[in-house]
C-alpha cells in the first residue's frame, strides 16, 4: 500500500501544479475547468436559466421523437448520469469540503454549480452531434468520439485520434470506483463496527460480485437499473436530511449566514477565501463531473435525433446534484454542528448528523450510502469500458481484462486512506477535463449555431 501511497501522491502533485493569484496558490487545472463554465453561460446567453423549464419537458417526453436511435430513454439517460453524479461526491464531497474549507466550501460549491450546468449542456450536445451509431443500432458516443469525429470533419483526423484516445485513456483511471468504494465502506464498518483487518477485502469483492452482474449486462440493464434505484435513493438519503432541518429549523438562518460570511472570511479554515473557493470547486468538479465528459457518454444513448435536447436534459444534473442534494446536505451539516468535531474528516460528519435523529437515522443513511455508492459505480464501469473499448477494440478479451482490472481495484480501494483516494480521484477526474474542454472551445461556433437553429424551432414557438 505504500507504494500505491508514493504513485497517488506523485500524480497528484503533477496534476495540481500551482502558481500564484492574487496573493494565493492556485492550480492551473483548477482555472482550465472554471474559466469555461464562465465562458458557456455568457456566450450562450445563460442557457443554465432560461432553458430550465423546457429541459423537464424533454425529459416528461413531450418532445420525444418517433424512432430515433439510442438504447435509453431521456430519463433513463438522466438517470444513468445522475447515478454517476448524484453519489457520494454528494454525501461525502460536501462534508470533506466543509471539514478541509470550512462551511463556505458549500458556498462555493452552490455557486458554481449553477455555471456547471451550462458546460455540461456544451459538452452533452457537442457528443450527441458526433456520436457514431452501427447498422444494428449499437450507440457509441463520448468525449473522444467528439474529439475523433469533430476533428476528422474538419481535416484532421489524425489529431482527433489522437486528441480522442488521450481523453479515453485518462478516462480509464478516472472511473475507478476509488472513493465510492472507501467511503461506502468507512459508513458501513462505522455503523455496524467493523474492525476486522480483511472486512475491507470481503466487501470489496462482494462489491464487485454484485456491480458485475449490472454493467456486464449493458446499456439497456444498466438503464433500467439506475432509473429504478436513482430517485428512492434520492428520497432516502433526502427524507434524511429534511428531517435534521425541520428538528433544527430555528437555526437554519444562522447555518445560512455562516455558510455566507465564510466564503469571503480570510481566516477560514481554507486559507482565505481563494483557498475557500478552490476547495469548493474542487468537490464541485467532482458532484457535478461537469467539463469531465462522462455524461456524454450516458446521453449518448439517448433516443433522440435533436442533440441540442438531450443537452438540456443534461443541465439538470447540476443543478439537481450540486444546487439542491448538496446544498440540502451542507446547511444539515452546519445545522447539527458535527462539522466542528475534528475527530470526523469524511462522510462520518453526514453519519453523526444523522445520529441526532436517534439510532435508526444512521441505518437509514447507510442504506442511501450504499444506494449511491452501488448506482455510481455501475455508471462509472460503464462508462469505463466504453473508453477502453475505444483504446483496444470491443472483443470479449480486450473487454475481459478491463472487467478484470476495474473490479479488482475494489477491496484495494476499500482499504486505502481518504486523503489518498480523494488525490487519486480528483488528479484523474481534472485529468479528463484538459482534452474534453479543448473539443468545447474548437467547436464554439457549431455549438452556438445549433442552440439558436433549436431554440428557434423547438422553443420560440411554444413561447
Amino acid at each position: 500500500m505504500e507504494l500505491v501511497g508514493a504513485a497517488i501522491d506523485a500524480l497528484y502533485n503533477a496534476v495540481f501544479y500551482e502558481v500564484t493569484l492574487f496573493g494565493e496558490p492556485i492550480g492551473l487545472i483548477v482555472l482550465w475547468l472554471a474559466i469555461p463554465m464562465i465562458f458557456t453561460t455568457v456566450g450562450l446567453g445563460f442557457i443554465n436559466f432560461r432553458a430550465l423549464g423546457h429541459a423537464v419537458s424533454v425529459v416528461r417526453g413531450r418532445f420525444s421523437d418517433t424512432d430515433p436511435p439510442g438504447a435509453m430513454s431521456p430519463f433513463q439517460a438522466l438517470s444513468t448520469a445522475l447515478s454517476s453524479t448524484i453519489g457520494l461526491g454528494n454525501i461525502a464531497g460536501v462534508a470533506i469540503a466543509i471539514a478541509t474549507g470550512g462551511p463556505g466550501a458549500a458556498f462555493w460549491m452552490f455557486v458554481i454549480g449553477w455555471f456547471a450546468m451550462s458546460l455540461k449542456f456544451s459538452e452533452v450536445t457537442l457528443g450527441l452531434r458526433y456520436r457514431e451509431v452501427d447498422a444494428d443500432g449499437t450507440v457509441r458516443g463520448g468525449p473522444m468520439y467528439t474529439l475523433k469525429n469533430g476533428l476528422k470533419a474538419r481535416g484532421l483526423p489524425r489529431l482527433g485520434l489522437a486528441f480522442g484516445g488521450l481523453w479515453a485513456f485518462v478516462a480509464v483511471f478516472g472511473n475507478l470506483p476509488m472513493l465510492q468504494v472507501n467511503q461506502s465502506f468507512s459508513m458501513l464498518s462505522s455503523t455496524f463496527n467493523w474492525v476486522d483487518a480483511r472486512s475491507p477485502i470481503y466487501y470489496g469483492i462482494f462489491l464487485a460480485i454484485t456491480v458485475g452482474l449490472v454493467i456486464f449486462g449493458g446499456a439497456a440493464r444498466l438503464g433500467r437499473i439506475t432509473s429504478a434505484i436513482v430517485p428512492s435513493m434520492g428520497i432516502v438519503y433526502l427524507s434524511g436530511i429534511l428531517a435534521i432541518l425541520a428538528i433544527g429549523w430555528a437555526e437554519i438562518p444562522g447555518a445560512i449566514a455562516l455558510i455566507v460570511s465564510d466564503a469571503f472570511t480570510a481566516q477560514a479554515a481554507g486559507g482565505g477565501v481563494l483557498g475557500i473557493f478552490i476547495i469548493g470547486m474542487r468537490r464541485a468538479v467532482y458532484s457535478t463531473e461537469a467539463g469531465l465528459g462522462n455524461a456524454v457518454i450516458a446521453h449518448s444513448q439517448a433516443k433522440t435525433d435533436e442533440p441540442v435536447s438531450e443537452g438540456m436534459v443534461s443541465l439538470l444534473e447540476p443543478f439537481i446534484d450540486t444546487v439542491v442534494i448538496c446544498t440540502l446536505g451542507a446547511l444539515a451539516i452546519v445545522v447539527a454542528g458535527t462539522w466542528t468535531d475534528t475527530s470526523l474528516n469524511d462522510i462520518q460528519i453526514v453519519g453523526a448528523a444523522f445520529a441526532q435523529l436517534g439510532d435508526w437515522a444512521i441505518y437509514l443513511l447507510t442504506l442511501a450510502v450504499f444506494l449511491f455508492a452501488f448506482s455510481t459505480i455501475c455508471a462509472t464501469g460503464f462508462y469505463g469500458q466504453q473508453s477502453w473499448s475505444y483504446l483496444f477494440g470491443t472483443k470479449a478479451h480486450s473487454v475481459w481484462i478491463f472487467r478484470l482490472l476495474f473490479l479488482g481495484t475494489m477491496p484495494v480501494a476499500a482499504s486505502l486512506e481518504i486523503s489518498q483516494v480523494v488525490n487519486f480521484v480528483d488528479s484523474s477526474f481534472f485529468l479528463m477535463g484538459v482534452p474534453n474542454i479543448l473539443a468545447i472551445y474548437l467547436f464554439w461556433p457549431e455549438l452556438r449555431a445549433m442552440v439558436k437553429d433549436y431554440w428557434a424551432r423547438k422553443v420560440k414557438p411554444a413561447a
